[in-house]
């Protein structure tokens, strides 16, 4: 895969708004697109080990009602279709190709996992139908040479890992190092990422590097293992329920290493309360989004405007729950790209528009992250602050840092 250019991020963030003028182009279409609807399709883990993550398809369908509310994308109505595959990628499969061949979606939009899009990625590339803004930062997501149909949205993690790693290196010179990581491809590339940055002379300083499968009861013995091994900085790169059941068990063990979280599991509601906020205190992860329970938002248009669509298009959720904020801030995404597609909504044109993203700022993107996409990078946000878990919030600290994808 080619290595992307860094990009300097440092403008502030502004409110989000569509480009104003459509061009009026001859009607164009392709399945799953009339004159009055546009057919997305998804799969979500909404029971399984993953359930954490249900919420970001829920509040999905919450957003696309809001938009069909507002009149829709250029007069067209989104039918939003979503299944639960319980993170077992077969069960994708199946519900992928009901989307494709029976639904007749015109796109599929933010298939979440790792796994999951994997074994459904070649076949959504052979049908040209596009994989846009998958809800995973694999970088295999940023490959259009071979997959011009698939794109992510978040960070990748090989980037992020690499922001940990420098952090490491230039904070905690010569300490020993544990990782404990998902084993697919996803935790693969947090452990190669986190390599990466540590660089030829430091990558001995990881001293235990243990996987755990999403579906092992806990990861117990994995912490053990890896407090056993003398590390004194943990990389917890795990899933939530993985990732709040080692933060548990370090504090069971009286261990205190200098803690990296995994920003896919940086949630207050899903991952540090479950295992206990004292015991999150002082962890750091890396944040591209606003976190929902960071007071100095409250008075942000954006955040406003977030928590207004949660109270009715929402209600009763967990404003806390981070997967809230990044459900809505790609969704809006999507309505960008699906609206600078005008009548010209081909499978072709919309891919094109998903790789001509320009200083794009959406709601909720911290100040200073903005997407950015081309023909030949697939890889929209880059760029990461450092937060440090103080209790009861994050609190970032640092500049904006961009990674870079080898």
């Amino acid at each position: 895969m080619s290595r992307i250019q860094r990009r300097a991020l440092l403008a502030s963030s502004a409110a989000f708004a569509f480009t104003p003028t459509i061009v009026r182009a001859q009607k164009k279409y392709d399945p799953g697109v009339s004159d009055k609807e546009i057919k997305l399709g998804n799969t979500n883990p909404y029971s399984g080990p993953l359930s954490a993550y249900g919420v970001i398809g829920k509040c999905i369908t919450g957003y696309w009602n809001m938009v069909n509310d507002q009149g829709g994308i250029n007069g067209r109505k989104i039918t939003f279709i979503t299944y639960d595959d319980g993170f077992q990628p077969p069960k994708t499969v199946e519900m992928v190709r009901k989307l494709v061949e029976d639904d007749q979606v015109f796109s599929t939009f933010q298939l979440l996992g790792t796994a999951t899009n994997t074994v459904v990625q070649k076949y959504l590339n052979q049908r040209k139908v596009p994989q846009l803004f998958v809800a995973t930062g694999a970088s295999k997501w940023g490959n259009p040479k071979d997959f011009p149909w698939t794109m992510g949205w978040q960070p990748d993690y090989v980037s992020e890992a690499t922001i940990y790693a420098k952090h490491v290196v230039a904070n905690h010179k010569g300490a020993k190092i544990g990782v404990l990581y998902q084993n697919d491809d996803a935790g693969k590339d947090y452990l190669h990422g986190f390599q990466k940055g540590l660089g030829k002379d430091n990558e001995k300083q990881v001293v235990a590097a243990m996987s755990y499968e999403a579906t092992d009861p806990t990861v117990d013995s994995q912490v053990i293992q890896i407090k056993s091994s003398g590390a004194e900085v943990f990389f917890n790169a795990c899933a939530p329920k993985a990732a709040a059941q080692a933060i548990r068990k370090i504090a069971d063990l009286g261990w205190k290493p200098a803690h990296y979280l995994a920003n896919v599991s940086a949630s207050v509601a899903s991952t540090l309360k479950p295992a206990g906020l004292e015991n999150s205190k002082g962890i750091l992860t890396a944040y591209y989004l606003k976190d929902p329970t960071d007071p100095q938002w409250e008075k942000a248009p954006d955040f406003i405007e977030w928590k207004a669509f949660m109270g009715k298009y929402m209600p009763g959720a967990n404003l806390a729950d981070a997967s809230y904020v990044y459900a809505y801030a790609v969704s809006t995404t999507m309505r960008h790209v699906l609206t600078q597609c005008g009548n010209e909504l081909t499978r072709a044109n919309l891919m094109k528009q998903a790789a001509s993203m320009k200083d794009l700022v959406v709601p909720l993107l911290l100040p200073g992250v903005k997407i950015n996409t081309g023909p030949t990078d697939f890889y929209p946000i880059q760029s990461l602050r450092l937060a440090r878990f103080d209790g009861e919030t994050w609190k970032l600290f640092g500049d904006v840092i961009s990674g870079d994808t080898a």
